[in-house]
């Protein structure tokens, strides 16, 4: 039988538990409140910038004919933006020129990570996933060349996009053929010869690129699979020196080149493969005529002087011809070379050759490793040259 204190004591610890339960309620709303707000602090609102926005970065043959829609075109191209937030997506479009597919190559914060194959229909890539809330960099290079056809770019996506850094004042220009476009050298999504002939290009990881990367310098690449100086791989034209000028790459007057867009410091020439290559086997070959070939080539030399009057010039033999023809091609070269300094009397005209030959790639041209070799063994001389 209870008695009235027992009653008493009762109550009071029934009051006690019921005060105890309100306050570890209380406590887990208040902590469940603050972890929602966290949540909710955490989640970026992600906004679109248009592609003519002042922080966003170009460099390369591009075609601004349309500011909104810019048209990257050239091999190697690219746009770079700086950024905040945990993710980046870019708006892009390809031209499908006659069904033909582009790639883009993909650099983050300094560490490739991969290419891209753009669609025909505008759509929206994501380039940058699953990042810390702060500040990153993206660069967006062409992997393909100007002939496959261009990709549109329609303006990118993130959290905050932040003023753009000062580039590098060091200028760069490649000009060449297929090697500087990086043909046959990214074996990471097909093997050699199971599509088509582009599907291994990235010219973002040729040695052009490499190099200006280890120089601390921009580049751009004026370069065109199959075409040489005098002759190209399987026809006799148009030549480099012929389709220089455009945009494009083509021997029309439209979309011009404005070479003031962009004045390098040095300009390193690998031509000359193919004009030595046996081509196709369609359309006969007989040997390089040496009068030509040096006469054409010196050409473009003084037309290249013209159009960058203080710029370095550096002829690059081929780095995978052997034998005979290499040691033929070095060797005009040189009377290239000589001819300019001693009857040009331009002294900012040198020669490199490679000591060796690259040809771990598809079609026996210069695979990833290779470029990653050509780039270091031409690094110390155009660092001595150009006092870097």
């Amino acid at each position: 039988m209870f008695t009235s204190r027992d009653l008493l004591y009762k109550a009071h610890s029934e009051i006690i538990i019921i005060l105890t339960m309100k306050k570890i309620i209380a406590i887990l709303i208040l902590l469940l409140s603050v972890v929602l707000i966290n949540q909710c602090s955490q989640q970026i609102i992600v906004k679109t910038f248009p592609a003519n926005h002042p922080a966003i970065q170009y460099t390369g043959r591009i075609d601004f004919s349309d500011p909104e829609k810019p048209k990257l075109v050239g091999p190697g191209c690219y746009l770079q933006v700086r950024f905040k937030g945990r993710s980046c997506e870019v708006l892009l479009t390809d031209q499908n020129f006659e069904g033909k597919h582009n790639y883009m190559a993909i650099i983050l914060d300094g560490e490739y990570k991969g290419r891209i194959k753009v669609d025909k229909e505008q759509t929206v890539y994501r380039v940058a996933d699953e990042l810390e809330n702060e500040e990153h960099s993206v660069l967006i290079g062409k992997a393909t060349e100007a002939g496959i056809g261009y990709v549109e770019f329609s303006g990118i996506r993130c959290g905050e996009l932040l003023p753009s850094s000062e580039k590098p004042q060091r200028k760069i220009e490649f000009i060449g053929n297929s090697i500087t476009c990086g043909m046959g050298l990214d074996l990471s999504g097909l093997p050699c010869d199971s599509a088509e002939w582009y599907d291994q290009h990235n010219a973002c990881l040729a040695f052009g690129p490499l190099l200006a990367r280890q120089l601390n310098a921009q580049w751009l690449l004026s370069s065109v699979s199959g075409i040489g100086i005098e002759r190209n791989w399987n026809s006799p034209g148009p030549t480099m020196p012929l389709v220089y000028y455009n945009t494009y790459f083509r021997t029309d007057s439209s979309a011009l080149w404005n070479f003031s867009s962009y004045v390098p410091d040095l300009v390193s020439i690998c031509l000359g493969t193919n004009d030595f290559s046996d081509g196709d086997e369609k359309i006969p070959r007989v040997a390089v005529d040496s009068s030509k070939f040096v006469s054409k080539y010196i050409q473009f030399l003084i037309t290249i002087r013209k159009n960058y009057p203080q710029a370095v010039i550096c002829c690059v033999s081929s780095p995978i011809l052997q034998g005979i023809k290499a040691r033929t091609l070095e060797r005009y070269i040189s009377i290239i070379v000589d001819y300019m300094i001693g009857k040009e009397h331009d002294s900012k005209v040198f020669k490199f050759f490679f000591t060796r030959a690259y040809t771990h790639g598809c079609s026996s041209h210069p695979g990833q490793e290779d470029h990653v070799m050509m780039a270091d063994e031409l690094q110390p001389f155009i660092a001595k040259i150009m006092r870097w």
